[in-house]
C-alpha cells in the first residue's frame, strides 16, 4: 500500500504565478494539510515530529538548490 496516496491529490492553483502573494498564499494553504499528514505519518512510524520537520526543510532547500544548479547560468 502506498501511504502517500492517503494524503490525496494536490489541487491545481486558481491564481496565476504572476499574482505572487495570492499564488504563494494559496500554495501554502494547499500544502499545509499535506505536510501535516506527512508529519503525522512520520510520527506514527516512530520519528520525532521535530526531526521529520527539520529533514523536510533540508530536503526542500536541497530541491530548490538542485533545480537552480540544473538551469543554465543565463536563466538564473
Amino acid at each position: 500500500m502506498d501511504a502517500m496516496a492517503d494524503l490525496g491529490p494536490v489541487p491545481a492553483p486558481t491564481h496565476q504565478a504572476k499574482e505572487f502573494l495570492a499564488y504563494e498564499t494559496e500554495c501554502r494553504g494547499v500544502l499545509k494539510p499535506l505536510l501535516a499528514g506527512l508529519l503525522d505519518m512520520a510520527e506514527a512510524a516512530g520519528w520525532k515530529r521535530r526531526t521529520a520537520a527539520s529533514a523536510l526543510m533540508f530536503l526542500a532547500a536541497q530541491q530548490v538548490s538542485d533545480a537552480s544548479e540544473a538551469r543554465p547560468a543565463t536563466e538564473r
